[in-house]
């Protein structure tokens, strides 16, 4: 494992104590520009999600007023009522996004599908950097209101869906992350700066529970507006 790799995934906690849990759930308040822009203002504003620790899964209960369950993994995005019963899916969700733009509206499905695959990614992280067949590259310091942080850019396998293939990390001196990039390519590619902080201890895992992303300009500044996603997190709980 590459030795910015390892450091980053001890800071949070070590790859030890991860692997003893397979999920992770927490509660959601989600606010920013994309859901309304999107045509889903409320629909996840206050939910609880929870994420599989060891394949690629996520869900959200409960999704929309009519407290329905999602369900996503790469290939499926479903919904279901309370009674566990599937009231849609969507095969290949993926792809139904072709040709979208940022300001593209999505039905439900799609909503679940975005917000299934973002946040597996965030709560995932860093531990998912030592997936196999992940490429990690140094880059060069980033300077930023006074600070000085470290970078990688990171390459996922196939295997793994994201907003994009391509994502750079930012990380101060003790491996705790500050900032991830990534361009969202259902979206259009439409280029985001994640901002991480508000760090507490869960279970021997340091976990964040604040996270603000706004537009990305061509040379990595962040545009102070608008918001586009807030996230913050809390009650969680490893299983």
């Amino acid at each position: 494992m590459n030795a910015l790799v390892s450091k980053i995934i001890d800071a949070h906690g070590g790859l030890q104590q991860w692997r003893k849990f397979s999920s992770l759930r927490a509660r959601l308040n989600q606010g920013g520009a994309l859901w309304t822009l999107k045509g889903h203002p409320t629909t996840l504003s206050v939910t609880t999600v929870t994420v599989d620790l060891r394949r690629e899964w996520a869900s959200h209960s409960p999704f929309g007023p009519e407290a329905m369950l999602s369900s996503f993994e790469p290939g499926r995005v479903a919904l279901s009522n309370a009674d566990g019963e599937v009231l849609e899916e969507l095969l290949d969700p993926r792809s139904t996004f072709a040709g979208h733009t940022l300001e593209t509206p999505w039905n439900e499905l799609q909503l679940a599908y975005f917000a299934g695959c973002a946040m597996w990614t965030y709560l995932n992280m860093p531990f998912l950097l030592a997936h196999e067949g992940v490429e990690a590259e140094e880059l060069p310091d980033w300077s930023e209101n006074g600070e000085t942080w470290h970078r990688l850019k990171i390459t996922f396998p196939a295997d793994i869906l994201s907003h994009s293939a391509v994502q750079t990390i930012y990380f101060d001196d003790a491996g705790l992350l500050k900032r991830h990039d990534y361009d969202v390519e259902i979206a259009g590619g439409t280029p985001g700066a994640h901002y991480i902080s508000g760090y507490i201890d869960v279970q021997g895992i340091k976990i964040p529970t604040s996270r603000r992303i706004y537009p990305r300009q061509a040379d990595g500044r962040s545009l102070p507006e608008p918001l586009v996603v807030s996230i913050e997190l809390s009650d969680i709980v490893l299983t």
